[in-house]
């Protein structure tokens, strides 16, 4: 077996059309360069039916081999799933190491981590991969867990152990947010759509950001106050991705509860960018996937800067609410109005409520004392409890529509 090279340096990129709308190429090239690859060349290959051993068959491999060693790559970027089979023959065929696109993500992941709970949910990630038959990663452990799987299930219970810590400590946190009770805001999006410049511009945190995929992963939080003005925290997350894996998703769900628990998602866009129709429908699907599909939104058509005509606005439904905010987080312009549809959403205000809760909904009594501010409570002689609970309007509204509490109101 040959050698492996423990980083992608010159990479020949590989995308493989199956009429099945996967991705195109030129997102693929950026992951590439993202990951830090020196691209050597990017072809496309259009496959009706692919091969179960080489992916695009035999005649294309050797034409691949030959191109290989012509121009001295180091490996290959494949954008589409390789079973772990195809990964070791295209491997043996090609003389380099191959990687498929989550291999590739999985890899940028390893390289950004700055946390030390970041750290732990990259190699999660990059553990289950493994599981499934991937190899070639590089990161933390890799050469014994890609040798001893029986190390490797034992290194995934440990990181497990030490992420559900992690998760118990972000859990008070954030229950001691929710009784203050400060709002959350949090900013999602596409990766590279301008949430890090954003979250700057608000905030004046100095996070790093880049024109580049996945500039940054750890999610930060900062409080905003301004005069005569709601106070809340505003949490920046990492970008999400067309086909983001599975393995990052599972891994990252806990920093994600950031999201599922804001009172308002900013869903920022890049305005500029002529597929942005089509991010906004990746980023639906992971918030979908993680439990946040029913947070309220406004839309942030970020980079406005970059079009020609483009003047800041505020687009509103036929009920006067904000749909979209048009701005430019590099220059400020229109960051005014973006705070202003904010405030408004926030004014809606904290509310309290009084509710009559049967002996059964022990439960529902739980998550109000975790998602408010219980003022007060007593016993009810026939059983159940009179609560009194303080909390922003939207929590509520959602709390209610899953547990039903329209039935227990005693206002």
């Amino acid at each position: 077996m040959f050698e492996r090279p423990q980083a992608g340096e010159r990479a020949l990129l590989l995308h493989v059309d199956t009429g099945d709308g996967s991705e195109g190429l030129d997102e693929f090239v950026q992951l590439a360069e993202s990951a830090g690859a020196e691209v050597v060349d990017a072809l496309a290959v259009t496959r009706t039916r692919l091969d179960p051993r080489l992916l695009i068959g035999q005649g294309k491999a050797a034409e691949l081999a030959g191109r290989v060693a012509d121009d001295g790559v180091d490996v290959l970027l494949v954008n589409h799933p390789l079973s772990p089979s195809q990964e070791r023959n295209l491997e043996r065929e090609l003389k380099c190491r191959v990687l498929d696109r989550t291999g590739l993500i999985l890899d940028i992941f390893a390289q950004r981590a700055r946390t030390h709970e970041g750290k732990l949910q990259v190699e999660l990630a990059q553990l289950r991969h493994m599981a499934t038959g991937g190899i070639g990663l590089r990161g933390p452990g890799e050469t014994q867990l890609e040798t001893d799987r029986r190390l490797l299930d034992q290194r995934v219970r440990q990181i497990r152990r030490r992420l559900e810590r992690v998760d118990r400590q972000r859990s008070q946190g954030r229950r001691g947010r929710q009784r203050v009770p400060v709002p959350t805001v949090s900013l999602v999006g596409y990766t590279n759509a301008g949430k890090s410049t954003l979250f700057n511009r608000l905030t004046g945190a100095g996070v790093y950001a880049a024109d580049q995929l996945f500039a940054t992963l750890d999610p930060t939080l900062r409080r905003i106050e301004q005069p005569q003005r709601e106070t809340f925290v505003l949490a920046d997350t990492v970008g999400f991705i067309s086909d983001l894996p599975h393995e990052l998703v599972a891994a990252f769900r806990s920093t994600l509860q950031e999201t599922c628990e804001a009172q308002l998602l900013l869903h920022v866009v890049d305005a500029a960018a002529p597929d942005h129709l089509e991010a906004i429908t990746q980023v639906e699907a992971v918030l979908r996937e993680i439990g946040a599909e029913e947070v309220p939104q406004i839309a942030v058509y970020n980079k406005l800067d970059l079009l020609d005509d483009g003047e800041p606005r505020v687009d509103r439904d036929a009920d006067g609410r904000v749909l979209r905010v048009w701005c430019s987080a590099s220059s400020g312009a229109g960051i005014d109005l973006l705070l202003e549809a904010v405030q408004a959403f926030l004014s809606q205000g904290v509310i309290r409520h009084r509710l009559r809760l049967p002996p059964s909904a022990g439960r529902v009594r739980a998550r109000l004392f975790d998602s408010g501010r219980v003022l007060g409570e007593k016993a009810i002689d026939t059983g159940g409890w009179l609560i009194e609970v303080e909390m922003p309007r939207g929590r509520f509204d959602r709390l209610a529509r899953q547990e039903g509490l329209e039935a227990m109101l005693d206002d």
